[in-house]
């Protein structure tokens, strides 16, 4: 179906107007988005770039990709309760103190039981929400621990079935969520 449609839409050079919560719809169909969140546009433009460099939490969901908002300072993210996030700036620089956002795929986090040291500069403490069977990987959904920042929830981290059994990881699990610097963007807010 989704082949048929971008035919009569390229061929026919149509304009319309598609509803989807696809990305891949959204990829393969459109030249633009415009996203809507509670009623609202939360963000619009060419479809590459806003599904490849979200602007908040629920584009990223949509992309599949994990997102920390907070404040750009000398080359981190500071998140609103002071957590650092260590990346590289993509996007265009946004000044010190200009809303940002740190944003990587769920495939680039390294998850533990516990607190992992080494060359990983984002470790996350995380209690685990949920288990999701995608395919050969197991989506892990995390949760903050007691106290914790909001930001960490819904954060994923994509593993083998194999890593869920050794980590006896299952919800409520206490677990630490690990990425590299190299595999997060940094990117203005606005």
């Amino acid at each position: 179906m989704r082949s048929l449609l971008r035919r009569v839409i390229r061929d026919g050079k149509q304009t319309a107007v598609l509803v989807t919560h696809s990305a891949l719809d959204a990829l393969v169909l459109a030249d633009r988005v415009v996203v809507l969140g509670r009623g609202r546009v939360v963000e619009q433009g060419p479809t590459r770039e806003v599904l490849g460099r979200p602007r908040s939490a629920f584009t990223a969901r949509i992309a599949g990709l994990d997102l920390i908002p907070g404040v750009r300072e000398a080359g981190v993210l500071r998140t609103g309760d002071g957590t650092m996030i260590a990346g590289r700036e993509t996007g265009g620089p946004a000044g010190t103190g200009e809303p940002a956002v740190a944003v990587f795929p769920p495939s680039a986090v390294a998850v533990f039981a516990e607190e992992p040291h080494g060359s990983p500069r984002n470790v996350l403490p995380v209690r685990l929400a949920s288990i999701e069977p995608r395919g050969d990987v197991v989506r892990l959904r995390a949760a903050p621990r007691e106290g914790g920042p909001e930001w960490l929830d819904g954060l994923a981290a994509d593993v083998t079935p194999a890593a869920v059994a050794d980590l006896a990881a299952e919800p409520g699990s206490a677990l630490w969520f690990a990425v590299k610097a190299t595999e997060v963007e940094i990117h203005p807010a606005g």
